[in-house]
């Protein structure tokens, strides 16, 4: 099941680039961003990650509407300057362009958070009932959040 990832805290892990037909370059943070001309082709950093993952990256690009309203609690808000969860997996979209970041790939909370989020929203629950859930969850034992607005 997507819920039962790795739950282990980011780490800054040596990044290596390669030459790729994306476009991809390393931020400050260590963080590499990659873009590609639709949500629907995944980056090249997520070749030979696990398929949970990669349906995590796909799905959080189709559920910008929800993430953006949903803190991450890995500390990469200070870290990164993310903004919300979805920065974990999708620093912008411009039109069709997606450029990607690949925090998530190093951090289970991100995963776990960003999983969470899209299936409770799949069952029906509201942005507010499920940002409510997430900061209770979150609130103890994790770094502080994300500056995520709260849902209207």
């Amino acid at each position: 099941m997507v819920m039962t990832l790795l739950i282990a805290g980011c780490s800054k892990e040596e990044k290596t680039t390669e030459e790729h037909d994306h476009e991809s370059h390393a931020v400050m943070n260590e963080d590499i961003q990659e873009e590609t001309s639709s949500p629907e082709i995944l980056p090249s950093f997520l070749d030979g990650k696990e398929d949970t993952m990669k349906t995590i990256y796909a799905a959080s690009a189709q559920h910008q509407e929800l993430l953006e309203y949903i803190p991450c609690y890995c500390g990469c808000g200070d870290s990164a300057g993310h903004k919300s969860n979805f920065n974990c997996f999708v620093q912008q979209k411009n039109g069709e362009k997606t450029t990607w970041d690949d925090h998530g790939t190093r951090c289970g909370v991100c995963l776990e958070i960003a999983a969470e989020s899209i299936v409770e929203y799949n069952k029906g629950k509201s942005i507010k009932e499920i940002r409510k859930t997430i900061d209770e969850k979150y609130n103890e034992g994790y770094a502080k959040p994300t500056p995520t607005p709260m849902p209207s």
